[in-house]
C-alpha cells in the first residue's frame, strides 16, 4: 500500500504544470469533449506506465541493491532539480488539423508521446524500481495522472490559475530530495 500512495502523491504532483497537464488544457480547449479525453489520458497512462513500471521492475532485477540504492537516490535528487524547471509546450504540440483518429484516439497517442521521457514516465521507473509492488506502483502513478490531469480537462484553466505551480514545484522537489536522500543513507 506503501508504494501505491507514494507513487500516487508524487506522480500528482510531479504532474502539475507538467508538459502533458498543459496537453490535457490543449486538447480540452481545443476539443471540448471531456469524457473522450480523460479516457484517452487513462488509456495512454496506462499503457506508458506499465512500460515504465516493467522496465523499472526489470532494472532491479540486474543490479545489486547496494548499487541501486545509489542510483535511486541520484535519480531522485536529480529529480528534484528537473522539477524546479517548468515545462511548455511546444508549437507541434498544438496543431490545428482536426484529429483523423477522433478525440479518443488522438488524445491516446499525442498523450502517449508526449509522456515519453516524461517526469512522471521516469518517476515511474524509479518507484518500481524501489518497490517491489510493480502493479501498486503502475496503479499509483496512474491515479496521479488522473488526479491532476482530468480537473484540467473538465475545469479548464481554473483549475491552473486556483494552484501556485511554483510552490507545488518545490514541494514536489523537497519530496524528491528527501526521498533521494533516504535512499542513500538508509540501507536496503
Amino acid at each position: 500500500m506503501e508504494a501505491f500512495l507514494i507513487s500516487t502523491g508524487i506522480v500528482a504532483l510531479a504532474e502539475m504544470g507538467d508538459k502533458t497537464q498543459l496537453l490535457a488544457l490543449v486538447l480540452a480547449a481545443r476539443f471540448r469533449k471531456p469524457w473522450p479525453i480523460v479516457f484517452g489520458i487513462l488509456v495512454a497512462t496506462i499503457a506508458n506506465h506499465a512500460m515504465a513500471g516493467a522496465l523499472g521492475a526489470w532494472v532491479n532485477t540486474l543490479i545489486s541493491p547496494q548499487a541501486m540504492r545509489w542510483i535511486l537516490g541520484i535519480s531522485f535528487i536529480a529529480m528534484a532539480v528537473w522539477m524546479l524547471i517548468p515545462d511548455k509546450l511546444d508549437d507541434d504540440d498544438t496543431d490545428n488539423k482536426p484529429p483523423r483518429f477522433g478525440v479518443f484516439g488522438t488524445t491516446v497517442f499525442v498523450f502517449f508521446l508526449a509522456e515519453m521521457g516524461d517526469k512522471t514516465q521516469i518517476a515511474t521507473v524509479m518507484l518500481a524500481a524501489r518497490y517491489d509492488a510493480y502493479l501498486w506502483v503502475v496503479a499509483g502513478t496512474t491515479l496521479g495522472m488522473m488526479l491532476a490531469n482530468a480537473p484540467v480537462v473538465w475545469l479548464g484553466s481554473r483549475v491552473t490559475k486556483l494552484v501556485p505551480l511554483r510552490v507545488v514545484h518545490i514541494v514536489s522537489a523537497l519530496i524528491f530530495v528527501v526521498l533521494g536522500g533516504l535512499a542513500l543513507l538508509l540501507p536496503a
